[in-house]
């Protein structure tokens, strides 16, 4: 049984404001927390239904594990409908960015992202097509909100994702740009070479004037049919699929 405080207390962490005060946030899922377990994050506490227990590896002494019950996990989840085992993490202390990992690789660049629902998908698609790094503008939503840690499910825990101050971090940045407009190159016939950063804008905005103006490889996805945009996270699918084939030949 979990007492008031506890169910309280993980509630609580629904919220931003108190994931900054405490440190921790939730993934749910018996995948993602399996991907997670042997990570680099460190995991504070496992809540589970009794069936769970058995899907879950062997774990380090320091990670707390509570049964729970139907009820105590609906209060707890985040989820509508929850998936029978949620675990608190550690958030990691920001450390400062290592520019050397963008060498001879390609990494996404998120300005002003704002749906966390978006935001994950593209850290999963960025771990799929095998891109390290997503750098995000301060004004991107929160990576550890809830929607964006489920819909990344568990790509996470392989992705890092770092938030800078874009028009001054992008300016010491040795590597061409490119970056997803309306009245860009061709995508199909962008040179895209073996490294360099792609930026992509809000879901409603697109790029910001003050990024725009350091991106020095304007890129449209060619439209054939009438839609007049298409979803962030599918643009940044379809950048990183043509970068990986190119990559490739």
């Amino acid at each position: 049984m979990l007492s008031k405080s506890q169910i309280s207390f993980i509630k609580s962490l629904h919220q931003k404001k108190y994931r900054k005060a405490h440190g921790l946030f939730i993934i749910e899922g018996i995948k993602s927390i399996v991907e997670f377990i042997p990570s680099a994050y460190q995991i504070h506490s496992i809540y589970f239904l009794a069936q769970y227990q058995s899907l879950l590896p062997k774990l380090p002494s320091n990670i707390k594990l509570f049964e729970v019950n139907n009820a105590e996990l609906e209060k707890i989840s985040t989820l509508q409908a929850p998936q029978g085992i949620l675990a608190l993490v550690h958030i990691p202390e920001t450390a400062a960015f290592d520019k050397s990992t963008l060498q001879n690789n390609f990494s996404l660049v998120l300005d002003g992202i704002q749906d966390p629902g978006n935001l994950g998908t593209i850290i999963r698609t960025a771990d799929w097509f095998g891109f390290k790094n997503v750098i995000c503008s301060l004004n991107t939503v929160e990576v550890y909100n809830p929607k964006t840690v489920q819909a990344t499910m568990g790509s996470l825990c392989r992705v890092n994702v770092s938030y800078q101050e874009l028009p001054v971090w992008l300016k010491d940045i040795k590597l061409p740009v490119f970056g997803a407009m309306l009245n860009g190159n061709s995508l199909y016939e962008t040179k895209w070479g073996t490294e360099g950063l792609v930026i992509l804008g809000n879901e409603g905005q697109g790029v910001s004037d003050e990024v725009k103006i350091l991106i020095n490889n304007p890129v449209t996805i060619p439209r054939v049919g009438e839609a007049d945009s298409l979803n962030v996270a599918v643009s940044a699918a379809i950048f990183c699929a043509d970068i990986s084939r190119n990559l490739q030949k």
